[in-house]
Parts: C-alpha cells; structure tokens; sequence
C-alpha cells in the first residue's frame, strides 16, 4: 500500500488557548452535493467535560480550509448535559447527525463513567437532520432504542444500507451504578422508515461469559452484499485490550459470523471500503506508537487478511498518550488521540479527521490521500 500525495492541516483548533481552554474530540465529515465538506466534532473545556456540546465547521475546498460555524445541538437551560453525534449524508442526499445527549445533572462533578462501575450517567438518543446542505436543521428527535442499555455509547455515523435500511451501530452500556440487563453487546439499530422509527436491532457481537466489551463499532456493506462488522475488544476480566476483532453476515443482519481478531493490536478501529473491495483500516495502535493504517481484506472465506501498515501521526511523540490499567474509567480520562473518521472526496481523495493533543491542545487534524 502507498499513501499517495499526502497532506495534512488543522480542521479546527483553539485559536487563543492562552485565553480560553477550548478542546476539541470526535469528528465526523460529510461530503455534500455540491462538493462542499460539513466537519462535525465536540468542544469543551477538558475530554469529559460537562459543557462538551457539538459544533460544525464547513469547507468549500475539499477540506483544505474551514469555516466555523457553531455549536449544532440546542442548549438545555433546564438540566446540564454534554453532547456527543456523528454525521452522514443519505444518498438523496439529506445530512443526518446522530447524537446522544448525556444528562450531567446528578453527578456535576464527575466524568461521563463511574470509576467504581464503569457505568454511564443517563444518555438519551436523538437525530438531527438538514435538507440543505446544512443551512438549517430540525429540532432534534427522540429515537427509542427497542432494548434497554441502558445506555449506549457514540461511536458511528448511520450506516445507509442499499436495500433502504439505515443502521445506527452501537453498543449496550451499563447504567451508573452498574446495571446492564441486556449484557455487553455490539448491535445496530435498525430503521426501515428513514429514522422515523427503531424498533429493530441486529445483535452482532457478544461473548458468552459477558467478560468481553465491544466498543468504537462500526458496519459497512461490501460491494459483494456482505455486512462487515469491526469493533475494539476490551477483556474486562483479564483487564486488557484484544486485537481489533470483525464480524460478517451474508444475510443482510440476520445472523452473523463468530466474531474473531483482526490481527491488528489497537483501538478505535475505523475501516473504508476502496475501489477494489479492499479495505483501508485507520486505528490507535497498542502495539507501536501511533494513529495507523492498515491495508486489510476480507476474502471471500470470511478470513481476515492484513497487508501493508503505514504510520499517520505520533509515532515518535506519543508518549503519554495511552494508558493501559485496569481502571478503564481513568483509561478513558487518559487518552489524548484518536476516534480517526474517512469519507471519500468528490475528487477521489480520501479525507482522514481524528482528535489529538498538540502543543497541549486537543485538536481535529486531517490527512488526505489516495491509496495505491
């Protein structure tokens, strides 16, 4: 694999960190009609922050400058909450954000998990949707998940199926004082009616004992009709990371593969399907220093091939970056780069966003290149 013609730049930063401390974290892009990028991302005063809320910035010239725009979601002057959501377009192009919604209000002082039960604070679910190109969007919408989580974690953009249906890829998560009726469980929500509507899910990925956690789950639909399904596999008995582990189905969700590794030792893993139905893989890797890439196959066995790796970013700088206790809660608090996005340009050029800390700001970078 060959990273052709590679760039990179800022697709926002704190211009005046010296003032006001302005983090960035979690970005997702969307190509639109006309060509145009829409970069969506949370900001706020530290990682888990309380007054972390979604803003978007717009670039007219394949990503090479942007144009802040402001925070997305609306303000909830009733009860204190942080906001975290992704962002797609649909082929009839209509831009969809999917967000959760975390209410801050019992536990002010304290991040978004319980460091006694690695539980969640309440999280509603919710959609946000424009027609035109952004210029304005609807009051967000209730989604009813059709299991209890009883929350879920932010990890994907929807998925838009070619048979119409649009999955929204997550994972069951326990409640702040620990309960989780439903298991550790990697699944997508299911809407047959354009998000009107939830009341499906495709299980994906679990473990019989439960001691595994899925996490950063992504689905894409491969040109041959398969569903592929990857995530990051945490040993929460062991207390340490797996490889990356994948999932298929030939039947449309149905019923899925064993999940099993990918090979590839890391975190976040995002993957993007190229010409050929190979796959470029972006992830944090555990194993070397680093946001890497991954040239990756899966053939047509359902076996998972990787070939050729090849450093983005930190490889020589990111110390610090990562911790790997047995304390998830302070992992997550510790962590200083990652959740990496792809989108395909108008032009061909794939367009790579993730969050690092440079020069001790949390900022949106972006990588753009072709593959050969």
């Amino acid at each position: 694999m060959q990273l052709n013609q590679l760039e990179t730049g800022v697709l926002f930063r704190n211009s005046m960190p010296h003032v006001k401390s302005v983090h960035a974290y979690f970005p997702s892009v969307a190509v639109l009609s006309d060509g145009s990028l829409l970069g969506l991302f949370s900001l706020g005063e530290a990682f888990e922050a309380v007054n972390l809320q979604l803003h978007w910035s717009r670039s007219i010239d394949q990503g090479q400058t942007w144009h802040y725009q402001g925070q997305l979601n609306p303000a909830t002057p009733d009860r204190l909450t942080s906001t975290f959501g992704r962002v797609t377009t649909t082929p009839d192009w209509e831009l969809l954000a999917n967000l959760i919604r975390y209410d801050r209000s019992a536990h002010p002082d304290e991040g978004l998990s319980n460091p006694d039960t690695l539980g969640l604070v309440p999280a509603e679910l919710l959609l946000m949707r424009s027609g035109d190109r952004g210029k304005t969007w609807n009051e967000p919408e209730a989604v009813t998940p059709p299991l209890v989580g009883p929350a879920f974690e932010m990890c994907s953009p929807i998925t838009v199926l070619r048979d119409g249906r649009w999955l929204w890829p997550t994972s069951t998560w326990r409640g702040w004082d620990g309960e989780l009726p439903n298991g550790n469980r990697m699944l997508a929500l299911v809407s047959h009616d354009q998000g009107q509507s939830w009341n499906e899910s495709l299980d994906i990925m679990h473990s019989p004992d439960d001691h595994l956690i899925f996490w950063e789950s992504k689905v894409l639909e491969l040109p041959d009709g398969r569903l592929l399904a990857v995530a990051w596999c945490y040993d929460e008995a062991a207390g340490t990371d797996r490889p990356n582990h994948f999932s298929f189905s030939t039947d449309g969700g149905a019923s899925w593969s064993t999940h099993a590794s990918t090979g590839l030792s890391g975190q976040t893993l995002t993957p993007h399907i190229l010409d050929d139905g190979s796959l470029l893989c972006v992830y944090r890797r555990l194993d070397e220093p680093g946001l890497w890439a991954c040239h990756a196959r899966l053939n047509e066995h359902g076996q998972w091939e990787n070939q050729d790796q090849l450093p983005l970013w930190g490889t020589h700088s990111s110390a610090g970056t990562t911790r790997t206790g047995e304390n998830m809660s302070e992992n997550f608090a510790a962590l200083k780069f990652g959740a990496p996005h792809i989108v395909r340009l108008s032009d061909g050029q794939l367009f790579v966003s993730f969050w690092c800390y440079e020069q001790n700001v949390s900022l949106i970078r972006w990588f753009k290149f072709t593959v050969s």
